[in-house]
C-alpha cells in the first residue's frame, strides 16, 4: 500500500464486508475511505468503481469512486470520505417532518440511480429470481431454527410468483438502506457502500426498506413517496410483501454462525413484518402513511 502516499491510516471494523477498510489520510491532509479486497475478486471490484462513476455523473449525492488498482494485500478502490454522522444513527432525533423530508430525498435519489439499465444479455428476471426463491426455501428448510409463522412468508412468495412475470431491469445499489446513508455536515444525505451493486428488478431495491421502517417509519414512507412521487402502484406493495418474504427467508440461517444477537435480531424482524403486514394477509404495511394522509395529519407530525 506504500504506493497509495498517505501518512496515517485507521481501521474501520463498522459493516458486514469482507473487505478491510481505512480512513486513510494523505500528505495534504485530505482524507479517504480505502477499501483493500483478495485480489480473487479483481474483475467484480472494476466493474463496480466503474459503475459507481456512472451513478456519480448523475449528480447523485454519494461517496465518490478516486483511485482504484492493485496492492500487496490484493485490489484496493479509493473513495471520498464523508464527513458527518451515520443517517440511521441520528435520524430518530430529528423531528417526523424532517425524517420524511429524507425519506423523499432518499426516494428520489434511488429513482435516478434506477435510470442506469441493465446490460442487454441479463438473465430474464423470473427465472433468476424464481432460483433465489427455490434456494432460500430450502435454506430455510434446513434451518434449525425456524421463525412463529414462518409458513405464512413461504405462502404469500408461491402464491405471488406470477408477480415476477415480464418486470423490467436495471442498475441496483444492492443494499439501499437507512444504514447505507450519511448526513454530512451541511445536513445533506449522502449514499454510500456501493459495493454490493447489482442488476434487477428496481422495485427489489426496496426489500431492505424493513431496516428503515424499524427505524423511522416516517422516513421509510417518504423514500417510497419519494419514489413513486406520490402514486403507489398497488403491484409495488404485492412485490415488495414477495421481495421482503424471500428476503426474510434466507436472513435466519444468515445469522446463525453470528450468534444468539444476530438469530434474535431476525427472529423479532420476521414477527414486526408479520405484524406490519397482518400474517401476510395485507400488502400494504401498517406503517405506511400516503402522502394524501400525511397531509390531513400534519399537524400531528409537527415540530416541537
Amino acid at each position: 500500500m506504500d504506493k497509495l502516499n498517505f501518512i496515517k491510516s485507521v481501521p474501520i471494523s463498522k459493516g458486514w464486508s469482507g473487505d478491510k477498510k481505512y480512513c486513510v489520510t494523505f500528505k495534504d491532509g485530505t482524507k479517504y475511505l480505502l477499501r483493500i479486497s483478495p485480489i480473487e475478486q479483481f474483475d467484480r471490484k472494476k466493474e463496480g468503481f466503474e459503475m459507481m462513476k456512472e451513478v456519480l455523473s448523475l449528480h447523485i449525492p454519494m461517496c465518490q469512486p478516486i483511485g482504484f488498482g492493485v496492492c500487496d494485500e490484493g485490489v484496493y478502490s479509493l473513495q471520498s470520505w464523508i464527513d458527518g454522522n451515520d443517517a440511521e444513527d441520528v435520524i430518530s432525533d430529528l423531528s417526523v417532518s424532517k425524517q420524511y423530508a429524507y425519506g423523499l430525498n432518499a426516494g428520489n435519489i434511488l429513482k435516478k440511480i434506477h435510470t442506469i439499465p441493465a446490460p442487454k444479455q441479463q438473465e430474464n428476471w423470473e427465472i433468476c429470481f424464481n432460483r433465489k426463491i427455490e434456494r432460500k426455501i430450502q435454506m430455510y428448510s434446513e434451518c434449525p431454527i425456524k421463525y412463529e409463522g414462518g409458513q405464512l412468508f413461504i405462502n404469500y412468495i408461491n402464491e405471488n410468483r406470477y408477480l415476477l412475470h415480464n418486470r423490467p431491469q436495471c442498475y441496483q445499489h444492492g443494499d439501499y438502506h437507512i444504514g447505507n446513508m450519511m448526513i454530512d455536515t451541511n445536513d445533506k444525505l449522502i449514499i454510500i457502500d456501493f459495493d454490493r451493486y447489482d442488476y434487477g428488478d428496481p422495485w427489489e431495491e426496496f426489500n431492505r426498506i424493513v431496516w428503515c421502517a424499524q427505524k423511522a417509519p416516517m422516513f421509510a414512507t417518504g423514500m417510497v413517496n419519494g419514489y413513486f412521487s406520490y402514486n403507489v402502484p398497488m403491484e409495488f406493495w404485492r412485490l415488495l410483501a414477495l421481495y421482503i418474504s424471500s428476503n426474510t427467508l434466507s436472513s435466519l440461517p444468515w445469522a446463525i454462525p453470528f450468534g444468539q444477537g444476530e438469530i434474535d435480531t431476525m427472529l423479532n424482524q420476521a414477527k414486526e413484518i408479520l405484524k406490519w403486514l397482518n400474517n401476510m394477509n395485507n400488502s400494504i404495511p401498517t406503517w405506511y402513511i400516503n402522502e394524501k394522509d400525511y397531509l390531513k395529519k400534519r399537524e400531528m407530525y409537527a415540530d416541537n
